[in-house]
């Protein structure tokens, strides 16, 4: 296994692409320590279904606006499963609507939530990996971050701001062995695209090349990679997994 004995901890985990993420780290040995924050049932499930491929799981209730709490998370994790080695930014929301009708609220929340959550989770942890010298983050951006789309001024700032995080923090954390990276997801299929108006969908899927929207799993195969040794001397980027949405 790749990544036997590692310990990662990852945020908003319970469903969509941070579910998809434990259970392919999972799959290489590594215990997961993740967060949810409404459904208990599919944390339980999520936690089963990650000790019977062989892993060890532990599933907190956790805010990741509230700094406190994600610091007492981090604590935890590290207390319980002996250690921490890869921090996986994931927890994330929309809140789409033109910005003249956009609320305060509308846009606080989403940056709140994508944005100050992954300083959040990161700036408990940085420090163990700086003395240790040695970490590994990923942080699950979106292509939004890149080209923008309308109708997401506040998700597409937030996921712009996640990737300006990373490149500043690898610059930042390099020299203690500590690697930094995003990635740009497309229209993956989760329950946030399942929410989305057919006639919209139907729209993207004109505009993506590949004609489909992508999968979970997809993503979660590009996160076991950067956090592999086989991308031992990738930092800073952000890989684009989005059907070639981003080219049109």
């Amino acid at each position: 296994m790749l990544l036997e004995n590692k310990v990662a901890i990852i945020s908003g985990a319970s469903r969509g692409i941070g579910r998809a993420i434990a259970l392919e780290l999972a799959k290489e040995g590594v215990d997961i320590s993740f967060s949810y924050l409404k459904s208990s049932t599919e944390a339980t499930a999520l936690e089963k279904e990650i000790k019977q491929i062989g892993s060890k799981a532990k599933g907190y209730k956790v805010d990741i606006k509230d700094f406190d709490s994600v610091a007492n998370w981090v604590k935890e994790t590290k207390e319980y499963f002996n250690g921490l080695d890869i921090v996986i930014n994931n927890a994330g929301i929309i809140k789409d609507m033109a910005l003249m009708f956009m609320q305060k609220e509308d846009w606080q929340e989403v940056i709140s939530t994508n944005l100050t959550g992954t300083y959040n989770l990161t700036r408990a942890a940085i420090t163990g990996f700086m003395k240790g010298k040695n970490g590994n983050i990923v942080n699950i951006a979106s292509v939004s971050g890149i080209v923008g789309l309308p109708r997401q001024t506040n998700y597409s700032a937030s996921k712009a701001g996640m990737i300006g995080f990373t490149k500043a923090l690898a610059k930042e954390v390099g020299g203690y062995n500590i690697r930094v990276n995003a990635i740009a997801a497309g229209f993956i299929e989760t329950d946030m695209t399942v929410e989305l108006k057919d006639s919209y969908k139907n729209e993207m899927l004109k505009r993506i090349p590949l004609g489909r929207f992508g999968k979970t799993e997809e993503v979660a195969k590009i996160v076991k990679f950067l956090v592999s040794d086989e991308a031992e001397y990738i930092t800073g980027e952000t890989i684009v997994i989005d059907g070639g949405l981003a080219l049109v």
